[in-house]
């Protein structure tokens, strides 16, 4: 009795904390770090032609980029190849070295405009749009941090540059960004 008590308890406290992703049709997951946070929100990383024609079957309306067109691996007439699957484009240019609140409240507006709009948010590798996503989904979507942040942290562990940037949203929404499952230790410089 007291094994199958503990059983419970253990997998009760473990459910508590399982992701939000959900499971993707399976053509989505050939995408950069695809996830799929609801049904009508994912964020990748930067997808190829091809990839975007399967976006829109997939009944995606909206597609928001916050990257920088001259990426190299970025799609230079992305705008028009979106257009022309008949979904909307958005992008805000966020510079990965000085993400700015007023490029997420940007993007935050235009979600807020129509929430129903089933949309991806997309950049190069899927680490500034699962920032972005992580405070959309906190700070309109009432996700918990721990939530959010497990979620996160399936793509990438932020460093100090957007930790803080976060930080500096959450603060201004007042959301406290500690919680119980939460670590924000920064990860170890690259090449350790």
């Amino acid at each position: 009795m007291n094994k199958l008590l503990v059983g419970v308890i253990f997998l009760s406290f473990f459910s508590s904390v399982s992701l939000a992703i959900e499971d993707p049709d399976p053509a989505l997951t050939e995408i950069i770090n695809f996830r799929q946070y609801s049904e009508r929100f994912a964020s990748a990383g930067q997808p190829t032609r091809e990839q975007f024609q399967t976006i829109a079957e997939q009944g995606f309306e909206r597609i928001v980029y916050i990257a920088f067109t001259n990426n190299p691996n970025a799609l230079p007439d992305a705008d028009i190849v979106i257009k022309d699957l008949g979904m909307e484009y958005m992008q805000v240019p966020v510079d990965f070295s000085n993400p700015l609140p007023d490029e997420f409240y940007a993007f935050a507006d235009s979600m807020e405009r129509n929430r129903g709009k089933k949309t991806l948010l997309h950049c190069q590798v899927n680490a500034r749009a699962t920032a972005f996503s992580f405070l959309y989904r906190v700070i309109y979507d009432n996700t918990s941090v721990e939530l959010a942040k497990a979620d996160m942290n399936t793509v990438w562990q932020p460093n100090e540059v957007w930790r803080d940037f976060i930080f500096e949203v959450m603060d201004q929404n007042n959301v406290d960004p500690n919680c119980p499952g939460c670590d924000w230790t920064l990860p170890p410089p690259r090449g350790q």
